[in-house]
């Protein structure tokens, strides 16, 4: 049976914090009992049965294990209130109680809440082809995360026998080609699967134009498998570090993410790195295509990608580029004087790559480098140490659930764990991010003394993840930002610090700051206050808002050059409305509690965020999310900006179209529920059916609370806690719904932690602005 482990190390594994927030599983056949073991087969086999029509698992894997583990007491029986009754305070301090006992029976003893942070259909496949290449697989994968890797691809294949870019997503060649692919390379036959699904997939591939059609960065991942040839890839040439820091394209002044995944992309390229040629990939290049491999047009295909795939078509410029590159820069490159080149910038590259490792600990910022780093490390030294390093923090990735093993997902893009679990490859977690926001759900109950253990707990692990020193080095040279003082997304040993977790972080540590230490342990020293407040006041572009990792450092018009066909504003940096509310918020707190520590600088930070914020929104009164979907998600943010910056529903025009649009969107059972087609389209569309997300509806719900709505008419914001509570389960959890985050605006993200965050984070802002309000005028009578 699978079991979780929490904060533990292992051979080979570097921590700077004694690896709290590290979350990892591992088989171990003489565990549970048969009942454990019997109940664990019946929930997958639910899964199964259900899997078309709720895709997203609910990760009761580790549920049941935590809440086995850790004992929550007596939780008092559900409550229900009638459509003719009105909400009490009694009934929903009951509904609060029962929420936080079970949300506080699935704390890890380190205090975090593991949790799955998975969704993207195209995290687990590169690992499997990176291992199968390097020799490495049957060594790092057994043969039970094999099983439910299977599991996994199986149980997320489509009805048209493809497989989607994320779970929730129609069939795209990229999440198609890659799922057969690894499946192919974990054993499974051309004919297997359940009502021959591989024949099936195979069939949906051929379809749609072949292994042709699979977007760029699927055409570098299976030529370097040796599936498809390097001439049927646009040029991704090393020299492009070699370029002086000041020209406008250099790697330096994009995104992260982007310049980190072409990074090793531009490695591979440069040495033109093929993998074993074995009797797998020869069929393979028979299965795939629909003509025979040596006739293919590879100068043709460069330009192919499935009509299911392309979000984000190139324009002609980018087109002529690589044109460019390819018939006249790529020749000249490959041929003496000039190859000289290209040997010194593929050491640049990999010396860049070999600085990331060392920084992350070998963890990455996020799966898809990883991936693609650990296959450049095996290039430069199959038997270096690096390597070995590398495999070791494959298990950091993982994630199991009852739809089989999966890789996480950071909001890096985060990709790290492989080695013992029913898993999906997920990023290695949302651990930072989910503890400041459950923080910060609990507290806002006035529940503190009943849960004193959680929040001590939860204290311990924000303190111990906040990153304490700057990347090593000449970290300026290696395009790096200060770091020190920081939160990352998930644990202090990955290092990269992100604004919105630093906001957060910062605002869950500061009003821990203020209760006794004998509830919740020491507060933090005013130091590291300070260094989180420099990170973020580092991190303000002009125009007043956030973006989530660097400085914005690029010109927008570079983005016309994104040569990623299924992303969306991936080359550079920019502002987002939620990690300039995280930001702002984070920031009026301390303040008040430090008034005199850059208090000028501070100031005029926040004056700028608010006019960011207010400039940003949409004319029918909402805005844009881009971590969360969408609509809902990203007004919440603004709205809790706003609110805490002194606007009301009186004197904020900006709050009162807010207010209007949320009402609008409400649904007759009164709640919210919204599609990630809204992220897609840019067009808020309702759940199919017009179904309710408690998720979602929290947010609205919150939103309109603090806005001032249940001031003004309080009747709509008590049908949705009137909905919350009912909706309930009798363990005291509410239910998983469709997955509520996003990124790059066309892949979904499930935070499983969501569930309880929220709706116990609604429930406590309903207590204090309705209730505590009413009794405090009461009491003043």
């Amino acid at each position: 049976m699978w079991k979780l482990k929490i904060a533990e190390g292992g051979d080979g594994l570097i921590s700077v914090n004694n690896f709290i927030g590290r979350q990892h599983w591992e088989f171990d056949p003489n565990a549970g009992t048969p009942q454990e073991r019997a109940e664990i087969e019946r929930v997958r086999q639910e899964y199964k049965k259900n899997r078309f029509c709720i895709k997203q698992s609910a990760d009761l894997l580790m549920r049941m294990q935590l809440t086995k583990e850790n004992t929550c007491g007596t939780i008092p029986p559900k409550v229900n209130v009638r459509d003719t009754e009105h909400v009490t305070e009694k009934a929903v301090i009951t509904t609060m109680r029962r929420a936080i006992s079970l949300f506080s029976s699935i704390q890890a003893h380190d205090g975090h809440w593991p949790a799955e942070s998975a969704g993207p259909l195209f995290f687990l496949q590169p690992l499997v082809m990176a291992l199968y290449i390097t020799g490495s697989l049957n060594a790092v994968l057994g043969p039970e995360h094999q099983k439910e890797i299977i599991r996994y691809l199986y149980n997320h294949q489509n009805e048209d026998g493809g497989w989607g870019f994320h779970i929730e997503g129609h069939s795209t060649m990229f999440g198609s080609a890659l799922s057969y692919i690894a499946l192919r390379i974990l054993g499974e036959g051309r004919e297997d699967g359940e009502d021959r699904a591989m024949a099936r997939g195979r069939k949906w591939i051929l379809d749609h134009d072949g292994l042709e059609a699979i977007p760029s960065w699927g055409k570098l991942l299976v030529a370097v498998l040796g599936v498809y040839e390097w001439s049927g890839c646009n040029p991704l040439p090393p020299e492009i570090w070699l370029m002086p820091k000041y020209t406008p394209i250099h790697p330096g002044k994009m995104l992260c993410y982007c310049r980190l995944v072409y990074m090793p992309m531009s490695y591979l390229y440069g040495k033109r790195f093929v993998g074993p040629l074995t009797e797998l990939i020869i069929s393979l290049r028979e299965e795939m295509y629909n003509q025979p491999y040596d006739q293919i047009n590879w100068n043709k295909s460069r330009s192919t990608v499935a009509k299911e795939d392309l979000y984000y078509p190139h324009p002609l410029m980018q087109d002529m580029l690589w044109a460019s590159l390819y018939h006249v820069a790529e020749p000249l490159l490959n041929c003496w004087p000039f190859s000289m080149l290209r040997e010194k910038a593929v050491e640049v590259a990999i010396n860049h790559i070999r600085y990331e490792d060392e920084s992350s600990r070998y963890l990455c910022i996020g799966s898809v480098e990883k991936v693609l780093c650990l296959i450049a490390r095996w290039v430069e030294d199959p038997n270096s140490e690096a390597y070995k390093l590398h495999l070791a923090r494959i298990p950091d990735y993982f994630w199991l659930a009852e739809d089989g093993l999966k890789i996480q997902a950071n909001r890096n893009m985060h990709m790290t764990s492989y080695v013992n679990s029913l898993k999906k490859l997920q990023s290695f977690g949302s651990q930072l991010w989910d503890a400041a926001l459950a923080i910060q759900a609990i507290l806002s109950c006035n529940l503190s003394d009943e849960y004193g253990p959680t929040l001590r707990k939860a204290h311990h692990f924000v303190k111990a993840s906040q990153v304490r020193e700057n990347p090593s080095g000449d970290f300026k040279a290696m395009h790096r930002h200060i770091s020190k003082g920081a939160w990352t997304f998930s644990m202090q040993d990955q290092g990269w610090q992100v604004s919105d977790c630093t906001g957060e972080g910062l605002k869950a540590a500061l009003l821990l700051s203020q209760m006794s230490p004998d509830l919740i342990g020491d507060k933090m020293e005013d130091e590291r206050f300070y260094d989180a407040v420099d990170v973020i006041l580092s991190l303000q572009s002009s125009n007043g808002g956030f973006p989530a990792w660097e400085p914005q450092r690029a010109y927008r018009w570079l983005e016309k050059f994104n040569p990623t066909e299924f992303f969306e504003d991936t080359l550079i940096e920019m502002e987002y409305v939620e990690c300039t509310s995280s930001a702002l918020q984070s920031l009026i707190l301390f303040r008040k509690l430090y008034p005199k520590h850059r208090r000028k600088e501070i100031d005029h930070c926040i004056s700028k965020a608010i006019r960011y914020i207010e400039k940003t929104q949409n004319l029918d009164g909402s805005w844009f999310g881009c971590w969360g979907i969408c609509y809902t998600y990203g007004t919440w943010f603004a709205v809790k900006g706003l609110t805490d910056s002194g606007k009301n529903y009186s004197n904020s025009p900006a709050l009162r179209k807010a207010c209007n649009f949320l009402l609008s969107k409400q649904l007759p059972n009164g709640g919210w529920g919204e599609s990630y087609l809204s992220s897609q389209n840019k067009v808020y569309t309702n759940l199919k059916g017009n179904r309710v997300n408690l998720v979602q509806t929290s947010w609205a719900l919150m939103s309109l609370i603090d806005a001032g709505q249940v001031e003004i008419d309080p009747t709509p914001v008590e049908r949705g806690i009137r909905l919350l509570i009912n909706s309930q389960m009798e363990d005291g959890d509410f239910a998983q719904q469709e997955i509520t985050g996003v990124f790059m605006r066309n892949c979904t993200l499930n935070y499983s932690s969501y569930r309880n965050i929220f709706p116990i984070w609604a429930l406590g802002e309903y207590r204090r602005r309705v209730f505590t309000h009413k009794n405090q005028m009461l009491s003043s009578i």
